[in-house]
């Protein structure tokens, strides 16, 4: 209990025993680190800041792993086994923090024991629908393969939501931190420092348990080994509906000899088709081609137009401006995406113009337009 006498050691000062082991102290400090900026970046950053968010949440999920791992193979208070309980203790240890007593637990309390537990799945639920959405809607990673726009993009919606819920959970648990701390009065944060607490009277006597660090050692390499030969054997297969073939010799040609060559997929068919019927005034310019050449252009575009892939540009740029149906910086979507860049960037030399998307994008020509590709170019001088 908070009021139990503490034992006391020879100079007079309470015993402070071993409870936290190197490892769960090491795991629960990288683990703030790699989620405060696995939420700075997916909260607060932009495109650019995907990368950073991707590896942060990858190194989240494997310290989740690692410890799941050592919750079997670990010492007395790091297991499952020292701190997970029924709904029964739950209510019983609730009752007694409520009367002014309760029993004090060295290790977490079961109402601890529930919070670690619950951040621990969340943290793995935000890995997989993390991954899930990222092969859908970037079509990258181990499930670019198999997943689809339309459910990469739900699951990032579920993915935000759990960041939320994570959100919520770490401010309950520091909350639960404070107040055990005051009610036990016992620094909690620095016994995740140097991983002792006091030993007092009446604490809750834990089963011991002997620590197996090199079959856990082994046992994690393995797993980390054979889990990062699965996701790169996996990343490597083409994503499903992207682009593979380059630009058809003819129509980058006859295109790129005035202005960029994009990619079919950044407009629909009914968008080419009215382009390609009027190349007679093309943006101003008479550029009418002998018909056979015309037809070959045409029909390349109608096969290799956005209905025919599923990437993010091709599923949002085929909502196009009523107005200007074959403009791709004219849709509202990059209107949206490009609506904080300022003017001076898009007049600037290396730029020169909204429609030159190769000079910030990388990929422009596939089609992709992978976050990871852009370099927006520093130099702003018209």
């Amino acid at each position: 209990m908070a009021g139990a006498p503490r034992a006391q050691g020879s100079a007079g000062e309470p015993v402070r025993v071993p409870v936290w082991d190197g490892f769960v102290r090491l795991f629960h400090w990288s683990l703030v680190a790699t989620l405060a900026t696995a939420a700075a970046s997916g909260f607060f950053g932009d495109a650019t800041w995907v990368e950073v968010h991707l590896w942060s949440g990858i190194a989240a999920a494997a310290l989740v792993a690692l410890r799941v791992l050592w919750g079997f193979l670990g010492p007395t208070h790091a297991r499952f086994g020292d701190f997970l309980a029924g709904p029964k203790a739950m209510r019983a240890h609730l009752r007694g923090l409520l009367s002014g007593g309760g029993v004090r637990h060295r290790g977490h309390n079961p109402l601890g024991g529930a919070m670690v537990l619950a951040l621990l799945l969340v943290v793995a639920l935000l890995a997989a629908t993390g991954t899930i959405a990222l092969g859908g809607v970037l079509k990258s990673g181990p499930l670019a393969f198999a997943t689809s726009f339309a459910t990469g993009w739900e699951l990032r919606g579920l993915h935000r939501l759990l960041a939320f819920l994570l959100l919520g959970l770490i401010a309950l648990h520091l909350a639960g931190v404070l107040v055990e701390s005051r009610r036990s009065r016992e620094n909690l944060v620095l016994a995740l420092v140097d991983g002792r607490k006091e030993a007092r009277a009446g604490d809750h006597p834990p089963a011991p348990r002997r620590a197996r660090p090199v079959v856990a050692a082994l046992l994690g390499g393995g797993l980390l080994a054979v889990s990062a030969a699965a996701v790169w054997s996996f990343a490597a297969r083409p994503g499903l509906g992207v682009p593979s073939a380059p630009l058809d010799p003819t129509y980058a040609e006859e295109c790129s000899a005035c202005h960029v060559a994009y990619h079919p997929s950044l407009l629909p068919r009914a968008s080419w088709a009215t382009l390609m019927a009027g190349l007679d005034d093309h943006f101003g310019e008479n550029a009418s081609l002998d018909p056979e050449t015309a037809a070959a252009i045409a029909a390349y575009l109608q096969a290799n137009a956005a209905e025919a892939y599923d990437t993010k540009a091709a599923n949002r740029l085929r909502r196009v401006a009523a107005e200007r149906p074959f403009s791709i910086t004219a849709t509202p979507f990059w209107r949206r995406t490009h609506a904080g860049l300022p003017e001076a960037l898009f007049a600037s030399r290396p730029v020169g113009g909204r429609g030159n998307c190769e000079a910030c994008h990388g990929d422009a020509r596939s089609g992709r337009f992978d976050p990871t590709a852009i370099h927006v170019p520093e130099e702003t001088t018209p």
